[in-house]
């Protein structure tokens, strides 16, 4: 852990991080999150049984989507060239409700937890829009990264 954080400037005021003398890497991030809901409600998606149509499916493309703009979302984001994302929804009995998972990777001077953690996010807020219908009592949580790759900090993995 470094003592200052790096989105502040000497002067207090928050900035963007200069990234021009970073190498270029491979990186990867893998996020996940979940929402919970009224059995009943997945039981519904799993059918697609809901008026809005697919849930899974337009929760996954907005995801992509999502990912693919994040530094429009984040204020301090820098703009990253996407090699890849890849939005898992799975359904969970156990919750009830959906899990979410989404890994992304960059070649770039800066990482792309971000990106992972937006796609995920996005897929949560997604499946609630198309489900509120049924049940307004959806509780989205446990949005975190899992794991990251490259870079000068180095691998990392939630424990």
């Amino acid at each position: 852990m470094t003592d200052r954080l790096s989105h502040v400037g000497p002067d207090g005021e928050a900035r963007m991080v200069d990234v021009s003398g970073k190498p270029t890497t491979v990186r990867t991030a893998r996020a996940a999150g979940s929402i919970r809901m009224a059995a009943a409600t997945l039981a519904a998606i799993e059918a697609q049984s809901l008026k809005k149509g697919d849930v899974l499916g337009v929760a996954r493309v907005a995801a992509i989507m999502a990912a693919k703009r994040t530094a429009e979302l984040v204020p301090l984001c820098h703009p990253l060239p996407l090699d890849d994302i890849q939005v898992q929804l799975r359904p969970d009995p156990a919750l009830p409700g959906i899990r979410v998972e989404a890994t992304a990777r960059t070649t770039a001077r800066t990482g792309i937890e971000m990106e992972a953690i937006v796609a995920v996010t996005m897929a949560l807020v997604t499946v609630y829009d198309m489900a509120k219908g049924m049940d307004r009592g959806m509780t989205i949580g446990d949005v975190m990264l899992m794991e990251k790759t490259g870079g000068q900090g180095g691998d990392w993995a939630r424990g």
